[in-house]
């Protein structure tokens, strides 16, 4: 489905990770590192290809009944608060919001338009990155996975930030980076802009990307969006 037309637009939703910023790099680096130490694949790193296809985009419950089916809830639930701490402590050296989100947020802001923060990030994640990229008080209402009955890749999330502002899936649409997050946003019968920041081009074209950028600054987002 083609983005709203102007007139009809009244929100931009976006995912966190991987489209406010370039974060699958260092998500990557502290699961290839922690699941080392766990012995995961008998202490093989997993490749960028695995992590991509089975990690990136999910929330943590979906991935830790993949990674560790015969662990218990609690040491599954140790393992993401210590892996979450250490992306933390890397991320805090170098996250940097994707080009052209600024002058996007200005537009944004200049439009009137409503805007919400959609993540399967834990809490203390979101609100880190989202203060990272020098964001706080942009969001209307932020919205995480775990406030949900289901996370993504169901539409739950998305449907939830529709429901806050109001409206239809006709007058918004999403940015994510993942195949899981844009099956959400589709599933919840909007558009979606797929940002091509860390995952496969054809897997973002499968889960049903509208159309695909490279980041805000992509001349396809301003041609859609004027």
């Amino acid at each position: 489905r083609s983005l709203p037309s102007p007139q009809s637009l009244r929100a931009i939703l976006f995912d966190v990770d991987g489209t406010l910023c370039d974060s699958d790099p260092v998500h990557y680096q502290a699961f290839r590192d922690m699941l080392q130490e766990v012995g995961f694949q008998g202490g093989a790193p997993i490749t960028r290809e695995y992590f991509c296809g089975h990690i990136s985009g999910k929330h943590n419950r979906d991935i830790g009944l993949l990674l560790f089916p015969d662990w218990d809830e609690a040491k599954r639930s140790k393992f993401f608060d210590d892996k979450e701490a250490y992306f933390r402590r890397l991320a805090a050296k170098d996250l940097k919001a994707l080009p052209g989100l600024h002058k996007l947020c200005k537009w944004i802001k200049e439009k009137g338009l409503r805007r919400a923060a959609v993540s399967n990030a834990p809490k203390e994640n979101v609100e880190f990155m989202i203060s990272q990229v020098g964001l706080e008080g942009f969001f209307e209402t932020v919205i995480l996975g775990s406030d949900c009955a289901r996370a993504k890749p169901f539409p739950d999330p998305y449907l939830k930030a529709l429901d806050h502002f109001g409206i239809t899936a006709d007058n918004a649409f999403v940015f994510e980076d993942s195949p899981s997050g844009i099956k959400a946003g589709v599933a919840a019968g909007m558009a979606v802009v797929g940002l091509t920041t860390g995952n496969p081009e054809a897997a973002l074209r499968e889960a049903g990307a509208t159309f695909l950028a490279k980041n805000y600054g992509d001349p396809a987002i301003w041609a859609a969006l004027e």
